[in-house]
């Protein structure tokens, strides 16, 4: 067998976690009083880590430091109460990681969502699954596109990136899979588009997400 592992992205990827996303980030616009986005909107902002993700939810004339971070604030004070409201797996998540598992293909996560959080949403969510490793953001990780945390995985189950497969939902996702010499595959039910996952470099695009099966 080609492929002997297959890392994950989280958001978009294996968990729908759009809607909490956007509850809690339109809350703390609202409190500072800015104007709020359509859930829609926010497959756009989300991917490269809250920072970010406050920083584009702000007007543009409205995006200085001191005020990301009292937005950052509401967010996180929102988002540790509520992450788990609406946040679910994809419809045929749980049936793929089963086949996975089954076929003694190794599991692992890299995400750009704090690492702490990471790792307790998918211990609520995804606990039927042995992940080899999660990994979320941390000082000491550079985010993605950054291929490092990719290859300290690959490294981490002993397995040549060259036998793992990427499946991720975003241009930074592929841009990562390709830095770090992975096959990356686009999610096409998550948060971007079938263009931005081709011109961030996947090499495959899936519909559904037991249709990796095949690229094993």
């Amino acid at each position: 067998m080609k492929y002997m592992a297959v890392l994950f992205d989280l958001d978009g990827t294996l968990l729908d976690t759009l809607q909490d996303i956007a509850d809690s980030v339109n809350k703390g616009l609202g409190y500072l009083g800015f104007p709020q986005h359509e859930i829609e909107a926010y497959k756009a902002l989300i991917g490269e880590g809250k920072e970010a993700l406050a920083l584009r939810a702000l007007p543009e004339h409205h995006r200085n430091v001191v005020t990301v971070e009292k937005l950052l604030a509401y967010i996180n004070e929102e988002y540790s109460k509520h992450w788990a409201d609406n946040t679910h797996p994809y419809e045929d998540i749980p049936e793929l990681l089963d086949d996975l598992t089954v076929n003694d293909i190794k599991i692992a996560i890299l995400s750009n969502k704090p690492h702490d959080l990471t790792k307790m949403m998918v211990a609520k969510m995804l606990s039927r699954w042995h992940f080899e490793i999660v990994v979320g953001a941390l000082p000491s990780v550079l985010k993605k596109p950054d291929p490092a945390a990719a290859l300290q995985i690959a490294r981490h189950l002993n397995i040549s990136p060259s036998q793992f497969l990427y499946l991720g939902d975003s241009e930074i996702d592929m841009e990562t899979a390709n830095g770090a010499g992975m096959y990356p595959v686009g999610a096409l039910w998550g948060f971007r588009s079938a263009e931005e996952l081709l011109d961030g470099g996947a090499r495959t695009l899936i519909e559904h997400p037991r249709e990796l099966l095949s690229i094993l």
